[in-house]
């Protein structure tokens, strides 16, 4: 089973790595996914990604308080914004299938907006 944990890990890893570059690809959720598979697999990769100096803080403050900073919210949830307006000008779903995901996106950006902030300086 470690070795499975390792390879999603990586994977998880890599594309979260990816989406610091590329739009629509989430960042931090794939790089918690792949903290928490490194937990289980390779502490070597754990600490790695935990003492990154660019996500460390970010997983850190996720795993020790499900903290989000406000301008990773601020960001996700504009970022969320924009994809829906997209996808009803892009795709010209119907109404009620513009809803539905308008609302799945909606809920994700409140469970966003409800998490504790990260102190400053940490």
């Amino acid at each position: 089973m470690r070795h499975i944990y390792l390879v999603f890990g990586l994977a998880s890893a890599a594309l979260g790595i990816a989406g610091a570059f590329l739009p629509l690809v989430p960042t931090t959720p794939l790089l918690i996914l792949a903290a928490w598979f490194f937990a289980r697999s390779s502490p070597r990769l754990e600490s790695w990604l935990l003492d990154h100096p660019r996500f460390g803080p970010l997983l850190r403050a996720w795993r020790t308080n499900g903290a989000i900073p406000r301008r990773a919210k601020l960001l996700a949830c504009c970022g969320i914004a924009v994809g829906v307006v997209f996808f009803w000008i892009g795709a010209r779903p119907g109404y009620w299938l513009w809803l539905t995901g308008a609302a799945i996106l909606g809920g994700s950006a409140g469970y966003i907006i409800s998490r504790p902030e990260t102190k400053r300086g940490k």
